[in-house]
């Protein structure tokens, strides 16, 4: 019997472990992976042998019928519907990016997140088919044992924080359909060896860090579906193979990078295309026919580049198309990705960096598109008539063609648009009247303003109304591509445009302003449907001739809103402010009357206006006292009752008034309570009626300080005529120094190093005076700029001023190193730079070696420099005389700018040029030429007029130009060239042959697009650094 339970026990134990070789050491795997991160939500807590044994079952883990382990599927939160990935609350990292996700799946996931780094053991579940930890917070470098699971299918690591480059060399993987690494911070190039993974059905870095240009070989990949490399920091062209070879491919977002060049026709072939997302790059040329070939193509997107030509009928043939984005003011990038610098730049740009320019008007093909949503075309340069038929605008919920050149009249044009809840036709040359049964109280956001619309403001025809779209925190919350460009449009366009308000969960905005618009006013312009608690309502009409009184309909339905916002300033209305406003209308925000007639008091239920946070009343003929209850709105910031007959009593409370953070009470008869306070605004003005001894005693000091006054003018006049021989002179000849350089600096040191600055000491001459070198002691030389006395300003605002310019330090521009001023003397000290200025490297170029890296170093430091004075200086500073004389070079060709803020010098204003146009003739603006107003789009001008002499060595207006025209300048010749497909005759022989070619072309495009008319169409200084920095030289980089 002991012998019968001995054996059945050893055969048991055999089982066991044999079984237990198997299946203990891949539990154990997932043990150690489990101890190797940080679970403070407990996600991994079924993971334990002592409670369940079998780790097939536990939470993310499965198997294959011989229990090893095939998935591993772990993500950080519920991120998935259908095929559009949705973007929770708590992954902060994606809240600011709309478009996100376009054609991917994900099947599970939990509520908590693991920190940590993602232990290498993993490579060791040979196995392995699904590997998925997206949105976790693991970091650190991808184990390079991941990329050498051979059975590996799907490897989604999204929304972490993994660092390091793609490896060289993908060992394994050969059967990995979906590879998605998005937002994390991998760097580096995108490796040639994913080229193996010829499988790959879906390729997604989007999110990262990646530089160099788009590989070649994504043509070939036979059964990807979808390419999302957005939000890198990618450079180069997109390549016409892209398109040869892409039968498969429905999702192409290439957005938020740098390339550079033309859409490629070649993309039409992408038959299956449904998403197209170009924005944000530095495109240029037309957008192609070709992309009337794709018929499935629901989103089309390309704003935000340089493109321009006329927007081709054939988009029409795109019958799926649901979204349209041509221009777009507001920057969709997401701000996660980037460097601090380009945060910095694309946070000051976000609403007016836009350079798309296209021709002619809208195509009708496009407004027929039966499934058309969004068509967003703002700043386009569009002209000419609206098209009247909107034939197939039955979905259509989004059309924004604000600020462009569109005149006419739009009478009955969107009556048909059923759906219609957006539509910005603001800033344009429309003309006519507005029909009745345009659908504006169904409108989440109406904008008519800045044009020249005449007649009443129709009453409209209330109608049922559908649903409202929520504003709150599902701003992103969608499954459909389409909805999720309305969500974003609606939220930027309602919400970041007017003042949001606290609890507000929708926002409707009506606005008339602008126009001559004529008649009385309405009553709100708002369906009966679409009055709610969660709304907000913008109802304005300033700046037209609305006649009659002001009515108290306009608020009965006040308070059924969250918030009202009522400005019909500037108008010619009259009549009294309705007794009751404060009764009737407690939600009121904003109340804007300035510049009409209207007369009578101020009621006294004002005081019940407990949300008001902007109240103007100003410019009218309002009498009486203002109500002392005023004075207690705790939300109250901006209050202004100026130009009325107003007597107005400054009660003690107004010292608490802590919210009041703007008032203006001037021509209002002000009195003081007693033990009154001033109010706490540096901005109010009060002024207080004086009894009849004041009056007297006022008179008196006046006339004493004008005899005084008299003598004192007196004595100046005969001063100026005694010899100069018998006043005595006792000049300070000290120099105010900011930098030491190691040696005393004095007067005399400068006078006796400059010989009394002779001819032969002189190094440069420029518009504010001759520059001089100076041996300050053995081996240390200074650039002395002498100023001419009688052209600056008095000595005392001339030291303020010069110390404001030892604040600007940038490593592109040249070190002040002290100053002098007196009555007879004034000069500026800086660093001598030995490499002489760039008027003379580019004459003397024939004898130096100048390649493309030199270049473009010039061009890269001028520009930084700029654009240091114009974004980062407070204000901005702008030097009005950019030209080669004025840049100075070192040994080793580092570029400095010089001359900088010296018109601050002259008094003048900083945007305007009151003594005439400062400047070099050849490299001044022309809006600055002809109207001596200036902007920093001067500074440009002539930025780009020195890159084309760098690149050709040829003078703004050189000799050889005479044989065009008269005037035919640098501009026109490289325009001209550029047309006749010359562009290689811009450039110096040896710069062309030895190249980059396409870097330098880009150069030329450029500099030209610095040096054209428009204002608006030049870029900022640091939208050229960045341009320059995606051509910087590799070796540089």
């Amino acid at each position: 019997m002991r012998c019968h339970l001995l054996c059945k026990g050893l055969v048991l134990f055999a089982v066991f472990c044999l079984v237990s070789g198997k299946l203990v050491p891949e539990g154990r795997i997932l043990l150690e992976f489990k101890s190797s991160v940080f679970d403070p939500s407990g996600i991994l807590s079924s993971w334990d042998f002592s409670k369940n044994p079998n780790h097939c079952s536990w939470f993310g883990v499965s198997c294959n019928s011989r229990s090893r382990v095939i998935s591993i599927d772990i993500s950080g939160c519920c991120c998935c519907e259908g095929n559009f990935t949705r973007v929770c609350s708590n992954s902060s990292k994606l809240s600011e990016f709309p478009f996100y996700g376009f054609g991917l799946r994900r099947r599970t996931c939990s509520k908590g997140k693991l920190v940590g780094n993602l232990s290498p053991l993993i490579g060791k579940l040979t196995e392995l088919r699904v590997l998925s930890l997206a949105f976790n917070e693991f970091g650190g470098e991808i184990p390079i044992e991941i990329w050498g699971l051979e059975k590996l299918e799907e490897l989604d690591l999204e929304g972490n924080s993994f660092t390091g480059n793609l490896p060289d060399e993908f060992v394994g993987l050969r059967y990995l359909k979906v590879l998605n690494l998005r937002f994390n911070q991998l760097e580096g190039e995108i490796p040639g060896s994913l080229s193996k993974l010829v499988d790959l059905e879906v390729l997604n870095l989007a999110g990262n860090k990646l530089k160099g240009s788009i590989p070649d070989y994504f043509g070939p990949f036979h059964h990807l579906e979808g390419l999302h490399l957005s939000n890198n920091q990618l450079n180069g062209l997109i390549l016409d193979r892209y398109g040869s070879n892409c039968r498969y491919l429905e999702h192409l977002d290439l957005s938020g990078n740098f390339l550079v060049g033309q859409i490629p026709g070649s993309l039409g072939n992408c038959r299956q295309l449904q998403t197209l997302l170009l924005f944000s790059n530095m495109l240029d040329g037309v957008i192609p026919s070709e992309l009337g070939q794709l018929h499935k193509l629901e989103i089309l997107d390309v704003a935000r580049n340089n493109l321009s030509g006329v927007i081709p009928t054939e988009i029409g043939n795109c019958v799926q198309l649901s979204v349209l984005v041509l221009s777009n003011l507001f920057d969709p990038v997401l701000r996660g990705q980037a460097s601090s610098e380009e945060l910095s730049f694309r946070l000051s740009h976000s609403k007016t960096d836009e350079y798309n320019r296209f021709q002619g008007s809208i195509p009708m093909g496009i407004t027929t598109l039966p499934k058309l949503k969004v068509l967003w075309v703002p700043r386009a340069n569009l002209e000419g008539k609206l098209p009247r038929d909107w034939g197939g605008c039955e979905n259509l919920e989004i059309v924004n063609l604000a600020q462009n050149h569109f005149d006419g009249d739009i009478f009955g044009v969107f009556n048909g648009c059923k759906k219609l809840q957006h539509l910005d036709l603001s800033s344009n040359r429309l003309t006519g009247e507005l029909d009745e049964k345009l659908r504006v109280p169904c409108m989440t956001l109406f904008d008519i303003s800045g044009n020249l619309m005449s007649g009443s403001i129709p009453r409209f025809n209330f109608r049922v109304c559908p649903g409202i779209l929520s504003l709150s925190n599902e701003l992103l919350q969608t499954s459909d591509p389409a909805s999720a460009y309305l969500s974003y449009f609606n939220y930027k366009a309602r919400f970041e445009t007017v003042l949001p308000f606290s609890g507000s969960k929708a926002v409707m905005v009506h606005n008339f302003g602008g126009n001559n618009f004529s008649g009385s006013l309405p009553w709100l312009l708002i369906s009966p449907t679409r009055l709610f608690k969660h709304i907000d309502y913008s109802f304005l009409a300033g700046g037209n001739n609305l006649t009659g009184s002001f009515p108290e309909s306009l608020f009965e339905n006040c308070n059924k809103l969250h918030g009202l916002i009522v400005n019909v300033s500037n108008n010619r209305l009259s009549g009294h402010i309705p007794s009751r406003i404060g009764a009737i209308c407690r939600s009121l925000r904003f109340l804007d009357l300035s510049e009409n007639q209207i007369e009578g008091v101020i009621p006294q239920s004002f005081r019940d206006l407990k949300s008001l946070v902007l109240l103007d009343l100003s410019g009218n003929k309002l009498r009486g006292r203002v109500p002392e209850g005023l004075y207690e709105l705790k939300h109250l910031k901006h209050l202004s009752l100026g130009s009325n007959n107003l007597s107005c009593v400054v009660p003690s409370s107004f010292r608490r008034f802590r919210s009041l953070e703007e008032s203006e009470l001037s021509s209002t008869n002000t009195e003081d309570s007693q033990n009154a306070e001033a109010p706490p605004s540096g901005n109010t003005t009060v002024n207080r009626s004086l009894d009849p001894i004041e009056i007297a005693s006022i008179a008196s000091a006046s006339a004493i300080v004008s005899v005084l006054l008299v003598l004192v003018i007196l004595f100046f006049y005969t001063r100026k005529w005694v010899p100069k021989s018998r006043v005595q002179v006792s000049e300070s000849r000290e120099i105010t120094v900011f930098v030491d350089i190691g040696v005393p600096l004095t007067y005399g040191t400068i006078v006796q190093a400059t010989e009394n600055f002779s001819a032969s000491k002189r190094i440069g001459n420029g518009g504010f005076g001759a520059t001089y070198v100076a041996e300050v002691a053995p081996g240390t030389l200074v650039a002395v700029k002498r100023l001419a006395v009688g052209r600056f300003q008095g000595i005392q605002q001339f030291d303020a001023e010069v110390k404001t310019l030892e604040t600007m330090r940038h490593p592109n521009l040249v070190t002040l190193i002290g100053y002098h001023a007196s009555e007879t003397e004034m000069f500026l000290l800086y660093n001598y730079l030995p490499g002489g200025n760039l008027e003379n490297f580019i004459k003397e170029r024939s004898t130096r070696a100048v390649d493309w890296k030199i270049i473009h170093k010039i061009a890269l430091d001028i520009a930084h420099a700029l654009a240091y004075l114009h974004d980062e200086c407070t204000p901005k500073v702008l030097h009005r005389d950019v030209k080669p004389s004025n840049i100075l070079l070192d040994n080793d060709c580092n570029a400095y700018l010089s001359d900088f803020g010296l018109s601050r010098l002259l008094g003048t204003s900083e945007t305007h040029a009151t003594t005439g146009v400062a400047g070099t003739f050849g490299y001044v603006a022309p809006e600055y030429a002809m109207t001596c107003r200036v902007s920093e789009k001067a500074d440009v001008y002539s930025y780009g007029i020195v890159l084309l002499e760098l690149i050709s060595d040829k003078k703004a207006f050189d000799p050889s130009f005479s044989s065009h025209a008269n005037g035919f300048n640098i501009v026109s010749w490289a325009c001209m060239l550029l047309r006749q497909g010359q562009a290689k005759d811009v450039f110096t022989t040896r710069l062309w042959e030895t190249g980059p070619r396409d870097h330098l072309v880009e150069l030329l495009h450029l500099a030209i697009t610095c040096t054209v008319d428009s204002l608006t169409n030049r870029p900022t200084m640091s939208r050229v650094v960045r341009k320059l920095k995606r051509i910087q030289p590799s070796s540089v980089r």
